[in-house]
This record gives structure tokens, C-alpha cells and sequence, in this order.
């Protein structure tokens, strides 16, 4: 692990092993912090594999890839903390408040007497939201949970962040041989699946959505997802519809967001796709079915007019979309193929006349 920096007044850690959509939630308020504060040296420590997430990242902020099988229990959690305390931190921001992270944080604040903040996840008020018959208030967003752990260190900020890429796009010259010249087309990615079913809007509605939208000769539709079930089921559309290209096993997270940024829109679930459309600055039509952008959860930079949802009185009944439907059919779902695609058609109706300006 690398070692203190002679040039920082002060180092940070901050800790965020999980899970994928969080993890990069975190970017938009680390990299304006990152901006606000040249003179700290913040450390940003999470499963190697959300590295290919810190595209362009500011000089001062470093990230740490560990692998957490390697550090299980206290034993393990306390060899963590021997070798994060060579990095010889002054502040400690927990931006997970799990118990590996209460653990580890735990040892910073008796053995290395360093102050430490963590997360409010507001999980009183989010069990609350999701209580039948409960008042259905907007929440408090994660970005600004986020930004109150910072606070809290004495380091407020004024979050400024708009993509990974600033003003431009990511580098796809490496995707020629599967991606074909943009020219005058819209590009439109579509994520079908999401980790839980509360979450996942029926497939053979989103196959009618494929069909229609690949009828629109100037539309070309990329698939993101991962593993054989999905690859299974999106080569399937790729053979019936013309105009899709499958994405899938084609690249890692840092090669998605590149492409994701080139976009003019993504259909998407309450899932990490849509979090990584956020970074890239794409805007996400994203459907919601058990669980409710009035959690906080609502990807950096989205609109509200974007978000496809159900006024049902049932939802939302998770925060995760991992329980199962009271009455057993997920009709928070049973939204018509025709309003998903009329919402990518209107965004993309919008874009035109924003550029026509």
C-alpha cells in the first residue's frame, strides 16, 4: 500500500466495500470533494474491482482495491487496520456502516485515536417509507448522507460534478470491430435485469419495448448485463431485432462507462446501471417497481420526469427490492411497454431540440 504523501496536510480514509451502485455513488461528492480540498490526501478503500470506476480521477485521491476474503473476522479486520494505519490517516469516513466497517472504524478510533464518522442510512425513516399505509415523504438522498459523514470531519463542500469525462466522452476506438459509426443515429442502452425480482421489469414487457423501439430506423440499441442467463436472453433479442447489439462480455466497468457515456439514453431498472449512466452524464429512463426514487436512491444528476413508476398505495414495500409481493404478482410493474418507450422517445425528442438551440 502506498505511503503517506510529505505534501498533504492531511489524509483521509474512506471506506465503501459495497455494493456496486453505492460504491459509485460515492464518486460525484469524492471528486468534488477531491476539487474542494487540493490540499488533503484522500484514500478511497473498496473491492479491487470498483476501481475501473475512478475514470479521470483528481491527483489527490488514491484508491485502494483489497480483496475482503483475505480479511474475514476479527483477526482479519484488525490486519486491515495494521496495514491501512501505514498510510498514517488522520480522519476516517465510514461511508458503509456494516459490521466489517463498524469493526474496522472501531480499531481506528481506540488504537489509532483518529476521528471517525460514519454513514446515517436513515433506516428508521426508510423502514417507515416502506410500512403499509406509511407517508410516502421523499427521504433524505445517499448523496447527501454521504456528504454529511464529510461534513461532520469539518470538510463541507459544495458538490460540482456533471460526468467521468467532463465535457467530452470516453475513448470507444477499441469497440470498432463491434460498434458501428455513430453518424446521425440515437443510441439507446437498455439494462434489463437488476439482482433482485422486486426490482426487474417483466422480460417479455421489455422485449415489446425492444421491438418497438428497433422499428425507429435512426435508434441502434445496446445490451449491458452480465452471465449466461442474461447473455441467453439478450442473443435471443439480438436475433429477432435489427438495429441491437449486444454488449454483454464485451468489457469491464471501465469500458461500459465509456460507451454508456456515448448514449443518449439508457433503460434501466433501480440498479447499478443506472448509477454508472449517472457518472457518464447519460441521462436513465429507469423503471421502478417495488422500490421508489423517494428512498434516495436516485442516480446523480436524474430527473424525476424520467423515472417510470406505478401510483400504487403497495409501493414502495422495499428499499432493496428483495422481498417478495404481498400479493404474490408484482403489479408495480405492470407497466405498458408503450409508456417506457414514449419516455425514451420524448428524452430523445428533448436532446434534438436542445441542439437545435
Amino acid at each position: 500500500m502506498a505511503q503517506k504523501s510529505n505534501g498533504a496536510a492531511k489524509t483521509v480514509l474512506i471506506t465503501r466495500f459495497s455494493a456496486v451502485g453505492d460504491v459509485a455513488m460515492t464518486i460525484p461528492l469524492l471528486y468534488s470533494l477531491c476539487t474542494t480540498y487540493p490540499q488533503y490526501r484522500f484514500i478511497f478503500v473498496s473491492r479491487e474491482r470498483f476501481g475501473q470506476f475512478f475514470i479521470n480521477k483528481p491527483e489527490n485521491l488514491d484508491f485502494i482495491g483489497i480483496n475482503l476474503n483475505e480479511y474475514k473476522g476479527f483477526r482479519g479486520l484488525y490486519r486491515l487496520y495494521r496495514e491501512l494505519s501505514k498510510l498514517s490517516p488522520d480522519m476516517l469516513a465510514d461511508l458503509h456502516d456494516v459490521l466489517r466497517t463498524k469493526i474496522l472504524r472501531t480499531y481506528f478510533r481506540l488504537f489509532g485515536r483518529i476521528k471517525v464518522k460514519s454513514i446515517n442510512k436513515g433506516r428508521k425513516e426508510k423502514k417507515a417509507l416502506t410500512k403499509p399505509g406509511g407517508n410516502k415523504i421523499a427521504l433524505k438522498s445517499t448523496f447527501e448522507r454521504y456528504r454529511d459523514v464529510f461534513t461532520s470531519l469539518g470538510l463541507p463542500f459544495e458538490p460540482d460534478f456533471t460526468s467521468l469525462f467532463k465535457d467530452s466522452k470516453g475513448n470507444i476506438d477499441d469497440f470498432t470491430t463491434i460498434i458501428p459509426a455513430k453518424g446521425n443515429n440515437r443510441w439507446v442502452g437498455i439494462a434489463p435485469f437488476a439482482r433482485h425480482n422486486g426490482k426487474i421489469y417483466p422480460l417479455e414487457k421489455m422485449e415489446q419495448v425492444v421491438a418497438l423501439l428497433s422499428k425507429q430506423e435512426d435508434i441502434k440499441l445496446f445490451f449491458f448485463g452480465n452471465g449466461p442467463k442474461e447473455e441467453s436472453v439478450i442473443n435471443d433479442w439480438c436475433s429477432k431485432y435489427p438495429g441491437t447489439i449486444s454488449f454483454l462480455g464485451k468489457s469491464n466497468f471501465n469500458g461500459e462507462l465509456r460507451l454508456i457515456s456515448h448514449l443518449d439514453a439508457m433503460i434501466c431498472m433501480d440498479s447499478a446501471n443506472m448509477h454508472m449512466a449517472s457518472l457518464a452524464g447519460t441521462p436513465a429512463i429507469s423503471i421502478w417497481g417495488a422500490t421508489s426514487p423517494l428512498a434516495g436512491f436516485l442516480g446523480w444528476g436524474q430527473q424525476a420526469e424520467d423515472c417510470v413508476e406505478l401510483p400504487l398505495e403497495c409501493r414502495p414495500c422495499s428499499i432493496f427490492g428483495n422481498k417478495p409481493c404481498c400479493y404474490g404478482d408484482y403489479r408495480c410493474m405492470d407497466i405498458a411497454p408503450q409508456t417506457v418507450v414514449d419516455r425514451v422517445i420524448g428524452r430523445i425528442k428533448k436532446a434534438n431540440r436542445q441542439e437545435a438551440q
